[in-house]
């Protein structure tokens, strides 16, 4: 299926969502956090998307506002998309979780909230991956600060 059809295809079913013109191979998509796990849902079980296959997670910050990125494949029908969600509060950002509907976002999401703090609703076991208990902070978030670990030249 190509960009513009899944666009139309997928503008369908919620009206709110964006889709953007980036020099992109994939059609990119901006859900709010309240549809993200309807929009999911609906990509993988809609058998003229069939998007079985979530092969990238990735936690972003973008300044003033937190998000994730998905990149989506589905491996019957050949197409891919780009799914976008951000949330402006930084202080405790919260996220459905994905995991229900590909379970390799497990531990995709627990290295989202290891380092940038986003917590998922619904996730079976949301807690740091690679860094100690005690790790104080996010080190991916563009205001993270560390001054004994900081390597400066």
């Amino acid at each position: 299926m190509t960009k513009e059809a899944l666009q139309q295809l997928i503008g369908n079913w919620l009206p709110e969502l964006e889709f953007t013109e980036e020099e992109s191979q994939f059609l990119n998509i901006h859900v709010s956090p309240q549809n993200l796990h309807t929009l999911m849902s609906q990509l993988k079980s809609n058998p003229e998307t069939q998007f079985d296959y979530l092969f990238c997670l990735s936690g972003v910050d973008w300044g003033e506002k937190l998000g994730i990125v998905y990149h989506l494949e589905s491996t019957s029908k050949r197409h891919m998309v780009v799914v976008k969600v951000t949330t402006e509060d930084r202080d405790n950002p919260i996220l459905d979780t994905v995991y229900d509907i590909w379970a390799t976002a497990e531990f995709h999401e627990r290295e989202v909230f290891d380092f940038f703090g986003i917590r998922f609703n619904n996730h079976p076991n949301l807690k740091r991956l690679f860094l100690t208990e005690d790790w104080v902070g996010y080190p991916l978030r563009k205001d993270y600060e560390d001054d004994v670990n900081m390597i400066l030249y």
